[in-house]
C-alpha cells in the first residue's frame, strides 16, 4: 500500500510538472540569409546607391565589391558559414552622380519589395569595428513618408564599443527620440565581439534583445504618449555602415578633421580596418500569425 501510494504521489508531481512547463510555439521561417554564396544574393537584397547623405553623415554609399563582399573561412572571423562584410574606405575626391564629392564611401543594403514583414522576430548575428564616428546599424523600416512610415533600430552603435542602442522613430517621437535605450555590454566583451541582436514585434510591443536578453521594451500605450504607433505595416531590413554625421557628433563632439570622425578613426579607415561582419540575418513568425 505505501510502495502504491510513493507511485500515486510520483505521478502527481510528474504531472504537475509536466504543466508547468512553458509551451514551445512553433515558428515558421520568413526569411533566411546565411551569406555563404560567392556574391551577394540580388533576389533578397537591393544594394543602396546615393548621392545626398542624411544626417550630415560623411560617406557616399556605392555599389561596388570592395565595400559590399561576401568572405569565407579565416576571413569570417567566427561566423558559421561564411559571413557579409560591409566596408569603409577613403576615396578622397569621390564624386557621386548628384555632383556632391565625398572622401569616404561604403555600403548600405535593403530587403525593401523584396522581402517585407509585419510582427515576428528579426535578428542577426554581428560583430563591428569600433572608432569614434563608425555608424553601423541593422534596422528596419516601412514604406512611405519618414518618420510616419515607422523605424524600428534593433542595432546601432557609433564608435563607442562599451555600448550600443535600441530605439523608435515616428509620428512626433523622431531624430532625438525619447524612445531610444543604450545597453552597456558586461565587463569582458563589446560591440567588437560576435553577438545576435534582435526585435520581437506583436501588435502591441516591441522587444529588443542582445544574444537573447532583453535590453528594452516598448508598449503601444509608451509610443502613444508621444503620438501615433507606427508599427501595424510591413517593414523591410536594412543593413548599412554610415561615418561621421549627428548622431556620433552628438556623443564624441568631433568637429574635425571630419564632423563625428576622429582622426585615429580616419586611420583606421585608411588602413582598410573599418569592417562590419554579418554571420546571418533571419526573420520568424509564430505560426499563424
Amino acid at each position: 500500500m505505501k510502495t502504491r501510494n510513493c507511485f500515486i504521489v510520483a505521478a502527481m508531481f510528474a504531472a504537475l510538472f509536466t504543466k508547468a512547463q512553458p509551451t514551445k510555439l512553433k515558428t515558421d521561417t520568413v526569411f533566411f540569409e546565411d551569406f555563404n554564396e560567392n556574391s551577394l544574393d540580388r533576389a533578397k537584397w537591393n544594394v543602396e546607391v546615393t548621392g545626398n547623405t542624411v544626417n550630415d553623415e560623411q560617406q557616399a554609399y556605392v555599389d561596388s565589391s570592395s565595400t559590399l563582399y561576401l568572405v569565407k573561412g579565416a576571413a569570417t572571423e567566427g561566423a558559421t558559414n561564411g559571413a557579409l562584410m560591409i566596408q569603409a574606405l577613403y576615396r578622397p575626391g569621390y564624386t557621386s552622380k548628384q555632383g556632391k564629392k565625398y572622401d569616404f564611401i561604403s555600403g548600405r543594403i535593403n530587403t525593401r519589395k523584396k522581402m517585407e514583414f509585419t510582427y515576428g522576430t528579426a535578428s542577426a548575428r554581428m560583430k563591428v569595428t569600433g572608432g569614434a564616428g563608425l555608424w553601423p546599424a541593422f534596422w528596419a523600416l516601412g514604406e512611405g513618408r519618414w518618420p510616419d512610415c515607422g523605424e524600428i533600430d534593433m542595432m546601432e552603435t557609433v564608435g563607442d564599443s562599451s555600448w550600443f542602442s535600441n530605439a523608435l522613430h515616428g509620428p512626433n517621437y523622431f531624430g532625438n527620440t525619447p524612445l531610444a535605450y543604450r545597453y552597456h555590454f558586461p565587463q569582458g566583451t563589446d560591440v567588437t565581439k560576435w553577438h545576435v541582436y534582435s526585435i520581437d514585434w506583436s501588435r502591441d510591443s516591441l522587444v529588443f534583445k542582445i544574444d537573447g536578453t532583453v535590453t528594452y521594451t516598448v508598449t503601444r500605450a509608451m509610443v502613444e504618449h508621444y503620438g501615433r504607433w507606427a508599427f501595424d505595416n510591413p517593414k523591410f531590413i536594412i543593413l548599412n555602415f554610415a561615418l561621421g554625421g549627428g548622431y556620433p557628433h552628438g556623443v564624441n563632439k568631433v568637429e574635425t578633421p571630419y564632423y563625428g570622425i576622429s582622426t585615429e578613426t580616419v586611420n583606421k579607415i585608411k588602413s582598410g580596418n573599418a569592417k562590419v561582419w554579418v554571420d546571418w540575418v533571419l526573420v520568424t513568425k509564430q505560426a499563424g500569425q
